[in-house]
Order: C-alpha cells, then structure tokens, then sequence
C-alpha cells in the first residue's frame, strides 16, 4: 500500500470526491452553529461534538504516527468535547479549523511516511478515513432529523 494511496483514502474520506455520497467535510458544509448544536434529543452528541471528535482521532493517529507526547491538541480533553461553548459563528468556525488542521496535519505525515511503516500504523491510517465516513453518516441523519426526515 503506498503512501499516495492512504493520502487519497484520507481525502475522499475527508474532502475530495468520493462515490459514496458526503464526505466529512461535505457532511458540515453549510452547517450554522445553531445547526451545529442542535441535538436529537437530551444527552446525545451533536453535529458540533462529532466534529471535534473526528479532530481528536486524526490527531491521535498524527500523534501516534509522529510520536509527538500527549497533550498538544488544541482542546484539553480527550475523545468527546462537549459543545458548544458558546453558540456563535466564529466559534463553530473556530472548531471547524481544528478539524481541518487536524486533517492536514495527519494528510502531510502519511504522505512523508517512509517504506516499510508497520501494520499498525497502516491500520490506523485506514480506520481515520473510515472514522470520517462513519461519522459524515451520522451528521447527515441529524441534519436530516432536523428537518423532521424530509430530504
């Protein structure tokens, strides 16, 4: 498997074309932050929290990868972040670019990673894409189950 290959797996599982409909990006493209916040009901995540917790893998992975210590994502926490903090725009945006940062940070590892990187690592590297398209499907039904299911 090389590098270019796990790089287009992550894009089209993040923000390039992909054939199996919205990618992560896609799938909050749009979205307000009063959209964001919204939740299907009492204690259940949010398009927001679902956001920040694609950010935190991608950044686990990138960690993993780079053997970076704990600790320097750009939120204190781990997994789950609850949102929003405040509900305004720049502050979904501001979120919103933790992801994309997260993304490319992790994007720009796996293209400079060297031959021989260990099943592990490859292992990780194809659960992010698949993390991101997971998660693209459950923003999708809520922005759906915001609109009472219609299309």
């Amino acid at each position: 498997m090389t590098n270019g290959f796990l790089v287009t797996l992550l894009d089209e599982a993040f923000d390039k074309k992909s054939w199996h409909g919205p990618n992560l990006r896609g799938a909050i493209r749009g979205v307000t932050a009063e959209q964001a916040a919204w939740r299907p009901r009492p204690g259940s995540h949010n398009i927001w929290e679902f956001t920040l917790h694609a950010a935190y893998w991608k950044y686990v992975v990138w960690r993993r990868i780079t053997r970076v210590e704990r600790g320097s994502f750009a939120l204190t926490g781990s997994n789950f972040f609850e949102r929003p903090v405040e509900v305004s725009e720049l502050a979904w945006k501001k979120d919103v670019e933790i992801l994309v940062a997260a993304h490319r940070d992790l994007r720009e590892t796996v293209r400079k990673l060297g031959p021989g990187a260990s099943e592990k690592i490859l292992h990780m590297i194809r659960g992010a894409a698949s993390h991101d398209v997971y998660h693209a499907g459950q923003i999708r039904l809520i922005r759906r189950l915001m609109k009472g299911g219609k299309r």
